[in-house]
């Protein structure tokens, strides 16, 4: 059993975090991802996101949505596991776990003043409900330089190739 994660919030808390930092005149950066093995890249991305405002929440794939998009032998690690992991960087402020295959609903909610996503996106790849849910609420879209040579496919790839796991 993992300790708690203060980091982790419900939608519901998080949208009262995010009215609380409104009020304050807080920027609030926003991005997604399964985060399945964090890793270099993960982490230069994160770091480089939080730069750009004040409080940097990520949402964070269920189990059942990271299996959808990556297939059913992922994720490698639970949910919880990888919110706890991502919790210990400094660079992420607030977490939020999200069920659906999309954000819509997470947007909507709680109104970034910025989304960004890695370089290796860009805006004809964003999902069109999404992308429609930022241009709603005026959130500036950023895609963040990529870090080449570092993925969770080509890790979990290394990993077999030195005998780790099947």
């Amino acid at each position: 059993m993992l300790p708690h994660n203060p980091k982790l919030l419900s939608l519901e808390s998080m949208v009262a975090e995010r009215h609380r930092l409104r009020q304050l005149g807080k920027k609030l950066v926003m991005t997604n991802g399964c985060f399945d093995l964090l890793h270099t890249g993960h982490i230069y991305f994160l770091q480089n996101a939080r730069q750009l405002g004040d409080h940097l929440i990520v949402a964070v794939n269920s189990d059942a949505s990271v299996q959808i998009l990556k297939g059913p032998k992922r994720p490698v690690q639970s949910e919880l596991e990888r919110a706890f992991g991502l919790a210990a960087l400094g660079c992420i402020d607030s977490l939020v776990m999200f069920t659906k295959p999309n954000l819509i609903e997470e947007i909507t909610a709680l109104q970034p003043d910025i989304y960004t996503k890695a370089g290796d996106y860009d805006i004809n790849r964003l999902h069109a409900g999404e992308r429609a849910a930022l241009e709603a609420c005026q959130a500036q879209i950023r895609f963040l330089p990529f870090l080449t040579g570092f993925s969770t496919t080509g890790l979990i790839q290394k990993i077999i190739r030195a005998g780790g796991i099947d």
